[in-house]
């Protein structure tokens, strides 16, 4: 090679280096960090293709590409009830399923889904659940690094048998999980504990007779198809989902970053994820009532008070459940205090 040839190739190399230098000197977070989510909604549900895919995808854009979230739906890599403890021993980096999933792991929690308290609609119900929870930071959850909660909001009754009155649940089985079991205990029905996925298959088979859950389910999860009858029972059902992460990645990232993805979780939180289920529990009513022909059926304010009436005590057994545990928080006033606070804005 000529002297020119040398000189031009040093320029080259000394340019390209400047230019590395330049960009790793001006790149907010040099560093790459992939993680892995797990869930139990299907692929196609809207928990992973509305919420997830959406929020992975505005963290990645916010860290400039730094954070990789890979979701892994349909319980592939991590069943419903093994989630939460999954993630906290590092199997994922990442969860998302349900608390009533692992009963009784979550004393102070279960008092944002207990019956008795009205929700106007999954909004409020999310906004009450995660402004109660970072005020109360309860040590139950202190293991993983909490993300985000949503909730259901209220929920209804759907069935293969018609359920008119408080007579017509004795003894019948339905698929129930966490505070909602005892909720139906308490009415004289039978609760049966399953994960959602397991449900659809239940109902066809007549393992169950019917579901307490978000009328999202008629449609998301195509209860429609094997249920006849929907009974409102707005003031029965509430249920909190998360999303946690393993302490030990969470702290492998610099605190800027960290910083990035909180800031931009609490921004998809509050204007994209604390509505998810609003959304969907209009297209499951959508689904049922005009797709599949099911039967809406309406409590009367008498009847209705009898049910609302027979749950009232779920209150008394959570504070002295709570208290048994050495937990001296009156955790229901400040839910009922929030409720009404969000119930007015939302």
């Amino acid at each position: 090679m000529n002297q020119i040839g040398k000189k031009f190739l040093v320029i080259i190399i000394t340019l390209s280096l400047l230019v590395s230098l330049y960009s790793c000197g001006n790149s907010e977070f040099p560093e790459t960090y992939e993680f892995s989510l797990a869930h139990f909604f299907p692929g196609t549900h809207p928990a992973e293709t509305a919420f997830i895919q959406v929020w992975a995808d505005k963290i990645n854009s916010a860290t400039e590409g730094k954070v990789k979230i890979t979701s892994y739906p349909g319980g592939t890599l991590l069943r419903p009830a093994d989630t939460y403890n999954g993630v906290k021993e590092g199997i994922s980096d990442i969860g998302m399923s349900c608390f009533a999933y692992t009963r009784g792991q979550f004393p102070v929690l279960e008092a944002f889904e207990l019956p008795g308290i009205f929700y106007k609609n999954s909004k409020v119900a999310s906004m009450v659940a995660w402004d109660g929870i970072k005020q109360l930071n309860p040590l139950e959850v202190q293991d993983t690094k909490l993300l985000m909660v949503i909730a259901t909001g209220p929920g209804d009754l759907f069935t293969t048998i018609p359920i008119r009155t408080l007579d017509d649940l004795q003894g019948v089985e339905i698929r129930a999980t966490g505070i909602s079991a005892t909720t139906l205990e308490l009415l004289g029905g039978t609760p049966v504990a399953m994960p959602q996925s397991e449900a659809y298959e239940a109902l066809s088979k007549g393992v169950v007779k019917g579901n307490l859950s978000p009328v999202e389910v008629l449609n998301g999860w195509k209860h429609g198809e094997v249920t006849d009858y929907l009974t409102r029972t707005p003031f029965l059902y509430n249920t909190l989902f998360f999303v946690t992460m393993n302490l030990d990645k969470w702290n492998s990232m610099p605190k800027k970053l960290q910083d990035t993805v909180i800031e931009t979780t609490e921004k998809f939180h509050e204007n994209i994820g604390i509505a998810l289920w609003d959304m969907q529990n209009e297209a499951g009513i959508d689904f049922a009532l005009n797709e599949q022909g099911m039967e809406e059926i309406i409590l009367s304010d008498a009847e209705a008070a009898k049910w609302i009436e027979k749950v009232t005590p779920m209150h008394d057994i959570y504070t002295q459940n709570i208290k048994n545990k050495g937990i001296d928080t009156d955790v229901i006033s400040l839910v009922k205090s929030l409720a009404d606070k969000y119930n007015g804005l939302y």
